[in-house]
């Protein structure tokens, strides 16, 4: 199994518009960070976890030219405003929950009418939930329930490796879902706490609570600080992911 993150920063991207932070100002290649999103690819598919807005360039960066499905976690905007870019891929499978479908054919209700004009996406909608595992040509993925803040969302377990993304709390019948992994991706936000988002030492609480090999975080603001210098803070198992990381399992 193949890991690339397309993206590991929060709704604004990093740097933020505007901003004149040391973070944002940054030379560092692995300080500037587009939307939240991974590719992982097997023997059997390739499947993208979230479609934010840079989604485009993140495909041209990687000289992605296939997708077999896309996993939707929830349906805000930086994780689904990049479906409309899909139209060059030909026919394309989306999973999701049911309240998550249907803001998707709001949004695009252009590709979902009776008498599309041509050119759209061609998109087509699978319903999901929490309780079911599905399968994506060959590959089971289990879903996983977690919260952000009152919001039910999901996050994935492809064998053993789990992508949660914009978790604030987690319950312990998720929490015994991931044990086992050899690689777990978590969202930490920043170094203060946050609403909806857990931070950098509530996501290596859970981190440890999971216990997986590996762990590597993501969806980080530009308040999270230089990489460089917060990955010295982590301990040994736990890393920073970083736009273009690829992992091979």
């Amino acid at each position: 199994m193949k890991i690339i993150f397309l993206g590991t920063g929060t709704s604004t991207g990093v740097p933020l518009i505007g901003c004149e932070c040391a973070v944002c100002r940054s030379e560092n290649e692995k300080d500037k960070r587009l939307r939240a999103s991974i590719l992982v690819t097997n023997e059997n598919a390739r499947l993208l976890i979230d479609c934010g807005p840079d989604l485009r360039q993140q495909l041209l960066r990687t000289g992605t030219k296939e997708i077999d499905g896309i996993l939707i976690t929830h349906e805000h905007y930086d994780h689904i405003g990049g479906l409309d870019d899909v139209r060059p891929l030909g026919e394309c499978n989306v999973y999701a929950e049911k309240r998550v479908l249907g803001v998707i054919r709001s949004n695009l209700h252009y590709a979902f009418s009776d008498h599309p004009y041509p050119g759209v996406p061609t998109i087509h909608l699978h319903e999901i939930n929490e309780k079911d595992d599905f399968n994506v040509c060959g590959t089971v993925v289990k879903p996983l329930r977690v919260m952000h803040a009152k919001l039910p969302v999901l996050g994935f377990r492809i064998a053993n490796v789990a992508y949660l993304t914009d978790v604030k709390t987690i319950s312990n019948q998720t929490i015994e879902q991931l044990k086992g992994l050899d690689v777990l991706i978590l969202n930490a936000l920043r170094i203060n706490e946050h609403i909806s988002h857990i931070s950098l030492s509530e996501a290596i609480g859970i981190a440890t609570q999971i216990g997986a090999t590996r762990t590597y975080f993501t969806h980080f603001s530009h308040d999270l600080g230089m990489h460089n210098e917060v990955q010295k803070t982590l301990p040994e198992n736990m890393f920073l992911s970083y736009d273009h990381l690829e992992l091979t399992l």
